[in-house]
């Protein structure tokens, strides 16, 4: 299975080291043409300053506050109970983070931080709040590398 990593800017690297751990073939994707040889696409934080109109992506039924956790010097780690991870606890990463604010019926929520939903799912895409890459820990990578496993057999059959 090939993984990709949008590699405009973000935490490449570190997005390809979780993702090798994980078992699976990583690569940046920097093309349209690449985009068509990989089964899955990461796109690290920080991509959404250089992404207009995320709205066209489409797939998540949800409304988002930008930097919802306050500026870079409010930046922050905690430990967040993640549906589907057992134990422990995964340290996530915020930094000039988003959350959620609205989710349609067909989001489900896997992680929460004050109330607020930092990490969701719905079909095959996952987004988190939070730099996973950054940790050292791959259980989220392997949980995305998992939901295009199977996703893709599914569209397979």
């Amino acid at each position: 299975m090939n993984i990709g990593v949008l590699a405009l800017q973000g935490d490449v690297r570190e997005h390809l080291k979780s993702l090798g751990e994980c078992g699976v073939q990583a690569m940046p994707v920097r093309t349209s043409d690449e985009i068509f040889s990989i089964d899955g696409l990461v796109i690290p934080g920080g991509e959404s300053t250089r992404i207009e109109g995320q709205e066209s992506f489409g797939g998540l039924d949800v409304s988002v506050r930008r930097n919802a956790f306050g500026r870079q010097i409010d930046s922050f780690e905690t430990d967040v109970d993640f549906q589907g991870i057992t134990d422990p606890k995964f340290r996530a990463v915020f930094i000039r983070a988003p959350w959620v604010e609205r989710i349609g019926p067909d989001v489900t929520v896997l992680a929460s931080v004050n109330g607020h939903p930092v990490a969701i799912r719905q079909d095959a895409i996952l987004a988190t709040s939070f730099h996973p890459e950054l940790t050292g820990d791959s259980r989220i990578h392997r949980y995305f590398v998992e939901m295009v496993q199977a996703h893709n057999k599914v569209k397979a059959n």
